[in-house]
């Protein structure tokens, strides 16, 4: 198996568990902040729909010009969050198999202000920022949705408010 197919099977499994946190965020929600310092929970929600995607796009470029991340934009509406993430989705599935394991080993390279800032494997990139990342924002969004008294998804494990998919389908067999 490829680095990108391992990365791949994991992401299968991981990306509708996500879409699960991203389809509770109540619609009047959108703007609700848990703290001044924090981002909304709308933009939260749509940085957790956009980073897989945005993540592969990215790492195609050797060297890359490092984004402004402060900038998380302020969404409409939770359908536009899981039209972004069905567009994250789907750049995945596209990009991700087209990497073989010598440019997954390749040192990547991100760029500011014409200086290097960062250099390393673009696999190993993709796994702090596709997946690690990408976890840590929907801890961080799991908080969210309990703070707004909304349901939280079991991830890996149960939450306090439901078992993880493999043992709801094993209690309803």
């Amino acid at each position: 198996m490829t680095i990108a197919q391992s990365m791949l099977a994991e992401f299968e499994t991981q990306a509708p568990i996500t879409q699960r946190f991203l389809e509770r965020l109540p619609e009047d929600k959108l703007t609700w902040k848990p703290h001044e310092k924090s981002m909304s929970a709308g933009q939260l929600a749509y940085h957790l729909a956009f980073i897989a995607g945005g993540a592969i796009r990215f790492v195609q470029n050797n060297p890359a010009q490092a984004p402004e991340f402060a900038n998380f934009p302020q969404p409409a509406s939770r359908e536009e969050i899981l039209k972004t993430f069905d567009e994250s989705i789907s750049a995945v599935r596209d990009l991700l198999p087209r990497l073989d394991d010598a440019r997954m080993r390749e040192t990547w390279r991100m760029v500011s202000k014409g200086h290097e800032v960062l250099a390393q494997p673009r696999g190993e990139f993709l796994r702090d920022v596709m997946f690690s990342h990408w976890y840590q924002h929907r801890g961080q969004f799991s908080v969210y949705l309990r703070l707004l008294h909304v349901a939280v998804p079991a991830s890996w494990g149960p939450s306090a408010d439901e078992l993880p998919l493999f043992a709801q389908k094993a209690q309803s067999a």
